[in-house]
């Protein structure tokens, strides 16, 4: 299924994208910031709808069921969950931890620490071995090995691995519309009547203003790294798994994803998702994807950890601020 694609270092797709009722979207906005719009040398507007780190979080999303844990469809996938105790009884895992094996709540773990760096063959003063460290991280953690890995907190911190997979969505020929609104106090629109608990400034009539886009073409761009994955010497079946993996995460998050925001609620134009690079190239139906990720993660049982979900518990305490610890 994939012959065609694993010959190139990279493999590009792109998807035109309409907003599913009127002309407006709203784009992703920063801190400060706001709108990133932006100008081509030849004077075209274009606006970034949708970043690299937030698709990077809603590809993560797409194979996470509504309890944050792996959908039942894609189980024999390895992933650490973690039982917190203590001041926390909340229980997580590296599909859903921001920094995922990096997270203090897994990382921290003597034991998993141990066995990770002995197998990873990763200690400070010597030369990182990635082809060992790819292994290990694919036997704990295998969506890692698509989305990135930092440990900071393991060591000295030298293992970062880049995503292989990775995505934004930008527009073209972009307009503003200004609009705005009020938020309503029916009781008291001055303010002034508040809860005897909570005296913050959040009570009166507030009005506000409001930007969203226009574009004359809205594109979703996704990258996968075929030259990494293949770099990291896996073996056929691993490889194949990656990479149907990734694409498996595509074409689910253009089946469910589409939503970015309220008011920026998209669909799909002018016959879905096409392979840009290698030309030719085809991406399967997602039904076939699926039963080709399930045939692999059947191949690739013995690489991932026994059983597939390492599972650890990790106590916790609650910080104390300065005027508690006084």
């Amino acid at each position: 299924m994939l012959d065609q694609m694993k010959t190139n270092q990279r493999l590009l797709l792109e998807a035109e994208l309409a907003p599913i009722q009127g002309d407006r979207f709203q784009p992703t906005g920063f801190p400060d910031i706001g709108p990133a719009t932006y100008q081509l040398a030849d004077g075209t507007r274009k606006l970034l709808v949708e970043s690299a780190q937030s698709m990077a979080n809603r590809l993560e999303a797409v194979i996470l069921g509504p309890d944050n844990d792996l959908i039942p469809e894609l189980q024999g996938l390895s992933y650490v969950k973690a039982q917190l105790s203590g001041a926390s009884d909340a229980e997580t895992n590296t599909l859903i931890e921001a920094h995922r094996l990096n997270s203090p709540y897994i990382i921290t773990d003597e034991k998993f620490k141990e066995a990770f760096q002995s197998e990873a063959d990763y200690y400070k003063g010597k030369p990182l071995d990635w082809r060992k460290i790819a292994k290990t991280v694919f036997k704990y953690d295998v969506n890692a090995l698509l989305h990135g890995l930092f440990l900071a907190n393991l060591e000295d911190g030298r293992v970062k691995i880049p995503r292989a997979l990775s995505g934004f969505v930008e527009a073209s020929d972009v307009g503003e519309v200004v609009s705005g609104g009020v938020k309503n106090n029916p009781i008291d629109p001055t303010g002034k009547i508040r809860a005897q608990k909570h005296d913050k400034d959040v009570y009166g009539n507030v009005p506000y203003q409001r930007v969203e886009f226009t574009a004359g073409q809205i594109i979703a761009h996704f990258n996968l790294d075929l030259g990494l994955i293949k770099s990291y010497e896996l073996g056929d079946e691993a490889t194949d798994l990656l990479i149907a993996l990734g694409l498996y995460k595509i074409q689910k998050f253009f089946h469910d994803g589409l939503r970015l925001r309220t008011a920026c609620d998209l669909r799909l134009k002018n016959g879905g998702v096409k392979i840009s690079e290698p030309s030719g190239a085809t991406i399967p139906a997602t039904e076939k994807l699926l039963r080709f990720v399930q045939d692999k993660i059947n191949a690739c049982s013995s690489m991932f950890a026994n059983p597939p979900v390492t599972h650890i518990d990790t106590a916790t305490v609650a910080k104390l601020d300065k005027k508690e610890g006084e």
